[in-house]
């Protein structure tokens, strides 16, 4: 059986210690560190933050003696703050933006230090990798995880490239899941909230065999909208979701462990509509919204999104020094959803849209670890088939049906390692060779009439597009290091990171207006250079991990859509993607915990960037001409500053302990896209506080959790079709507003 001791959440700290002589404290621990580990009292060297692991170099190791910008939240945490979806890890991790995208429910918008991919269709390769057990998750759709049966986030930052690869030149989240061990344990936990919100996840395990372990988790999640499609009274921002996950792990040896996982999400949410900001002069007797979450809509009111996954880890401990991984996967994922461009009960511009991928990795690694040396080598093999269609309905007249596929082999060999000088030095240096070949069919049709995706209908009128054709991008990443433990409570490190995004086809590519829409954009690369400090101060009861960045950002690819007037009244959207040029990244980040005292624990996370485009080469075709528009441009979904100050506070009771948490989490001033538009949004700060109370035997909790208490109202993201022809069709999403909800939880 588990153990059913109640866990402690409080550190053990002196009562008596003074906020005056903690302030006095910290001044002279920054001002003379040598002089304040000397002059520590005897008590206080029982008050230490807690070691904090993390797998960010492919093996698990203290955060502290890491040489990268990480950030890790483990399951209580997550719990005890609320955090029940990876978007609002973005409070915790400086300079990091994880956001639902558009119109969707569960794909992800990721960004780390401005690095990212806003744009969803398939074809096009993220800039922040998601991974969950070490396997990556190639499409944003279904991304946008919900947390259960989790052991730790975890939030890499910058580029990755050489343990992780392609598509990491950002950095990389992981979502690591629990453990088996073989004691029998199960947890359920209900939750009823604000909206008619009613969650259900439920978990457990056991041991089969002494060598054989068995493992379930399911949730469930059904909320109501925020605001409603005022034309059919469906809900609009709900919510409808199922996942679950199944493992079984076999110790067919002591050294040698089989774990096999399989995962499947279901995501029936309906589509979001977004807030007009300006009224519709086609649909005048459309009821005008008053709310950001309410919409009207010419489509049925129906999405879906599948993803399924199975992994099958094998680990071998040849002996004291040496393991060897295999990590064999598959994936696939299907979205069927309605997204209205314009938000009204006539089909100004309505996107019916069809998306289905596949994928296969293999991947094997090979881990050293010595007292000087540390290595982590690997193989890694990709296939993917990712394709898709969707119409362009314009007035309802005609439709313009976009549509193909792009397969996907990648290749990978990689080596990084780590070797100890002496007491105080140590150098890594590694590197990785990643190969694409690509394969891409694109069509662009026109066809009379309103037609849906692979079903019959429309007579065809003309063709923008038709092609078919293969390009291969290959790139080398290296990674130099040097480290410094200055102490055993700090270390100093600098870096050089090279990572790379592959390149591909526009799968939106209109021929019509861009003869070259053809050709392939090329690959993006990013030159990081990292200095950074891992550090413990007052006896482990402060840490301060700090990080600054200079990257040079090169053939950047953004992706641009506008409408377009072939001529009188022949109307479509034109897209390119762009490989923008010579690009300047600069930031500061700093994350800071603080035990003040026995109860009372203080959490300071600032990021800083400030991000340029030097040169811009764009095709205007109004123009007929390539210009550059660096002026004009700047970096999407990232704030200059994020900031969070969060605190936990722990009351102990006769019947169990009390734990309050509470943070404000700030935001500046967004853009949407790299090109200004009215959707830009300024700068807003969210406060969050719960309370989560343990019962004495550790059976039971319960919580109350409060989130966007100030009922900020923040616009993240929107579709910008200004002008006429399109009936002025400017639309934003929003945050989600003030919601309450009180969970009850119980494990054995």
């Amino acid at each position: 059986m588990a153990n059913n001791n109640k866990i402690n959440y409080r550190a053990t700290y002196p009562r008596n210690l003074k906020p005056s002589l903690l302030a006095l404290a910290i001044s002279s621990c920054l001002a003379m560190p040598a002089l304040a580990q000397e002059t520590t009292s005897s008590d206080d060297e029982a008050v230490k933050l807690e070691r904090i692991e993390v797998t960010a170099r492919r093996t698990v190791e203290n955060l502290q003696t890491v040489p990268v910008a990480v950030t890790s939240l483990g399951e209580e945490q997550l719990a005890q703050r609320g955090i029940d979806n990876i978007t609002s890890v973005q409070q915790y991790s400086p300079n990091t933006t994880l956001q639902v995208s558009r119109g969707t429910n569960s794909t992800l918008t990721a960004y780390i230090r401005g690095i990212g991919q806003q744009d969803p269709l398939w074809g096009f390769e993220p800039g922040v990798g998601i991974y969950i057990d070490d396997v990556y998750l190639a499409r944003p759709q279904g991304t946008a995880l919900d947390v259960y049966d989790v052991e730790r986030v975890e939030v890499l930052r910058g580029p990755q490239g050489t343990l992780y690869g392609r598509n990491t030149i950002g950095g990389a989240v992981k979502y690591v899941t629990k453990e088996l061990s073989g004691d029998t344990q199960f947890a359920v936990r209900g939750t009823l909230g604000s909206y008619k919100q009613n969650d259900l996840k439920v978990s457990g395990q056991t041991g089969l065999t002494d060598t054989v372990f068995v493992g379930a988790a399911l949730a469930m999640y059904n909320r109501d909208g925020f605001g409603r499609f005022l034309n059919t009274g469906d809900h609009n921002y709900n919510k409808d979701l199922m996942s679950g996950r199944v493992s079984l792990q076999w110790n067919a040896a002591d050294n040698f462990k089989v774990r096999l996982a399989a995962d499947k999400t279901v995501d029936e949410s309906n589509p979001r509509g977004g807030f007009r900001l300006f009224p519709s002069v086609r649909a005048p007797n459309d009821v005008r919204p008053t709310k950001v979450y309410d919409a009207n809509i010419s489509m049925p009111v129906e999405n879906k999104v599948e993803t399924e996954g199975q992994s099958l880890t094998l680990s071998w401990d040849v002996n004291d020094n040496w393991t060897v991984k295999s990590i064999t996967a598959r994936r696939e994922g299907v979205t069927d959803t309605n997204i209205d461009f314009d938000s009204t009960s006539v089909p100004t511009l309505d996107i019916p849209a069809f998306y289905e991928d596949k994928q296969t990795s293999q991947e094997l690694q090979f881990l050293y670890n010595s007292d000087r040396l540390k290595v982590a080598s690997g193989i890694y093999y990709y296939s993917g088939e990712a394709c898709g269609a969707f119409g362009q309905v314009v007035y309802g007249l005609s439709t313009t049906e976009n549509g193909g596929c792009v397969d996907t082999e990648s290749r990978a060999f990689y080596s990084q390692g780590s070797y100890r000088l002496d007491d105080k030095w140590s150098v890594t240096l590694g590197g990785r060779y990643t190969k694409d070949d690509k394969d891409a069919n694109v069509y662009r049709y026109v066809y009379s009439g309103y037609k849906f995706p692979r079903r019959p209908g429309g007579t065809r009128i003309g063709v923008q597009t038709d092609f078919a054709d293969s390009a291969s991008f290959s790139h080398f990443s290296p990674r130099l290091g040097v480290e410094y433990q200055h102490s055993n409570d700090m270390m100093l490190y600098g870096s050089y990171t090279n990572g790379f995004k592959s390149g591909g086809f526009d799968m939106r590519a209109n021929q019509a207006v861009n003869p070259d829409a053809n050709k392939p954009y090329t690959e993006e690369t990013v030159d990081t250079y990292e200095l950074g400090m891992k550090s413990e101060w007052l006896n482990q009861r402060l840490r301060l991990n700090a990080a600054v960045f200079m990257s040079k950002y090169d053939d950047m690819q953004v992706t641009v859509q506008r409408s377009v007037e072939l001529s009188p009244g022949n109307i479509t959207v034109a897209s390119q993607v762009l490989n923008a040029a010579n690009a300047d990244i600069n930031g500061a980040e700093l994350e800071a915990t603080f035990a003040a005292t026995r109860e009372f624990n203080l959490s300071l996370i600032v990021g800083y960037v400030d991000a340029k485009f030097n040169e811009v080469e764009f095709f205007d075709p109004t123009q007929q001409r390539v210009v550059d528009v660096s002026n004009l441009w700047s970096f999407a979904n990232t704030p200059k500053v994020t900031a969070t100050l969060a605190g936990t506070y722990s009351v102990a009771l006769s019947s169990g302990e009390l734990v309050f948490t509470g943070n404000l989490a700030h935001r500046g001033k967004t853009q949407i896209f790299e090109i200004p538009s009215l959707l830009d949004y300024g700068s807003y700060t969210l406060f969050n506080a719960g309370v989560t109370w343990y019962s004495n035997d550790g059976h039971w909790d319960l919580s109350l959790q409060g989130k966007n208490l100030g009922n900020k109202e923040a616009r993240i993201a929107g579709y910008n079709f200004a002008g006429a022809a399109l009936d002025n069709s400017v639309l934003g999403f929003y945050i989600d507003p003030r919601t309450f909800s009180f969970s009850v939880g119980y494990r054995f």
